[in-house]
């Protein structure tokens, strides 16, 4: 991939990045201080500034690296919201609603991303495959005002749906300490839940020995992420 194809990756993809990773941790912190736990708001991470949750590796390094690389598998992590659990109001419900409120969020921003893009396209149809062709910025020009201005925000519109379906499916994996690990956890039983508890070291490690050495595992994966694409795109294109 060349250096100019690398900075429109970066352009494109950029801000629905970082907006998806950090707005999944804001909810969370959210959440967490409507059920009882103020740690986050304390620690100053309810906001949607960014040097608040930028990881140097998870939100910087690895999605310039998987942009750099052409990877159709794009993702990240910002720094986690601390959230003392033996704060809740209910710990077994709201530890179920914190872990929830992160993929709710990316759900919600890549339903919002589908209706903004519908309302884009009412203008022009053509806009979707201009943003999926290699036209240069000076062919779009030829095409019209509208047409070079409203591209860029397609594309990134289009980046912001897929980013949101791969996070949202990849936290729910009920392995900890993914947010669907913690759901799981919530809801069995304790004599389950403290053993199960015991994974989290290991958690990481057994997600990417899963969707990377595990066929089937990969392709149950890769298939939520279509599914929850396929959703949006037909909101935003049917």
């Amino acid at each position: 991939m060349d250096a100019g194809s690398i900075a429109r990756g970066v352009a494109i993809y950029a801000l629905p990045v970082m907006a998806a990773i950090i707005c999944h941790e804001v909810a969370h912190g959210w959440v967490a201080e409507k059920c009882g736990d103020s740690t986050a708001r304390r620690a100053g991470r309810i906001t949607l500034n960014p040097i608040s949750h930028i990881d140097p590796i998870g939100t910087v390094i690895l999605p310039l690296i998987l942009i750099a690389t052409g990877s159709n598998f794009l993702f990240g992590w910002a720094k986690p919201v601390p959230v003392n659990f033996f704060n809740l109001r209910k710990i077994r419900r709201d530890s179920i609603l914190v872990a929830l409120s992160g993929p709710g969020t990316n759900f919600a921003l890549a339903l919002l991303s589908a209706v903004v893009l519908r309302l884009i396209l009412l203008v022009d149809p053509m806009l979707f495959e201009y943003a999926n062709s290699d036209m240069a910025s000076s062919q779009l020009r030829e095409v019209g005002m509208a047409a070079s201005l409203l591209v860029p925000m397609v594309m990134m519109l289009n980046a912001s749906i897929m980013i949101n379906c791969v996070l949202m499916t990849l936290n729910l994996i009920p392995i900890p300490p993914l947010d669907g690990g913690r759901i799981l956890n919530g809801l069995l039983p304790d004599n389950l839940s403290a053993s199960y508890e015991k994974l989290e070291p290991f958690g990481m490690f057994i997600v990417v020995l899963l969707i990377y050495a595990v066929p089937a595992t990969q392709s149950i994966f890769y298939a939520f992420i279509r599914m929850f694409i396929l959703l949006f795109y037909g909101i935003a294109l049917f």
